[in-house]
């Protein structure tokens, strides 16, 4: 069990829990937190709100989805949100690893949706989980609080002893989140999995492949707008 563990302490190069700028910022969030519950709980409020929901800034190449280009670009989505919060998680001795499953959102915005070939189902849906308190527990940092609030939306909350993933209704009673598929626990991101899985359903090339692409993309402010309006 302790040679196990370890393995999911381990910096990988996509959960760079040993790069300066998120050792830095999750030792900053912890502060005086004095139990990995704690420290877990913070961490991923920080992970939620600090880094803003959007859903276009999707550079697929391998760098993009590092924890350490997530924390410095400030907003992104799903996956490398939950790459940063298992990065943050490994800096301060937390276990952590990553989680995955397809879900259909019934919420999603028309131009999102239009962008993923007419799809509402999310391939891959990221999720992050720590190991605190003797058990794993999932964790989905996804949608930060402001976006929540302004599409009525049922922010996701955490204490470190019970999983927390997308609720199947709004606050309106509107179906949200359906869980279709179980991709499975990993300790690093399946890149090759990934994009494949990307391919196959939004089509080849699905998403920008170099950094310079994403100046043409919708920043958080403008898919919350957007969100909003239906």
């Amino acid at each position: 069990m302790a040679e196990q563990m370890r393995h999911y302490l381990q910096p990988t190069f996509f959960i760079d829990s040993d790069h300066s700028d998120v050792i830095q910022f999750a030792q900053k969030v912890v502060g005086n937190a004095k139990t990995d519950l704690e420290k877990g709980i913070r961490l991923y409020y920080a992970v939620r709100d600090g880094i803003r929901y959007n859903p276009y800034l999707s550079n697929m190449t391998p760098e993009g989805f590092k924890a350490s280009t997530t924390l410095n670009r400030g907003e992104s989505y799903c996956v490398p949100k939950a790459i940063l919060l298992a990065a943050c998680a490994r800096v301060v001795g937390i276990p952590s690893r990553l989680a995955f499953a397809d879900v259909r959102n019934h919420l999603t915005s028309t131009r999102l949706e239009q962008s993923m070939n007419g799809n509402n189902l999310f391939v891959f849906h990221g999720q992050t989980v720590m190991y605190l308190k003797g058990k794993w527990t999932k964790s989905t940092p996804a949608f930060n609080l402001s976006l929540c609030e302004k599409v009525h939306i049922l922010p996701l909350e955490y204490d470190g002893t019970q999983d927390s993933i997308f609720h199947p209704f709004d606050k309106n009673g509107n179906k949200h989140m359906e869980y279709i598929r179980d991709r499975g626990e990993y300790a690093d991101l399946p890149y090759e999995t990934f994009m494949k899985a990307m391919e196959a359903y939004y089509g080849k090339g699905f998403g920008s492949t170099a950094d310079e692409e994403l100046s043409t993309k919708a920043t958080a402010d403008d898919f919350e707008s957007e969100a909003f309006a239906g």
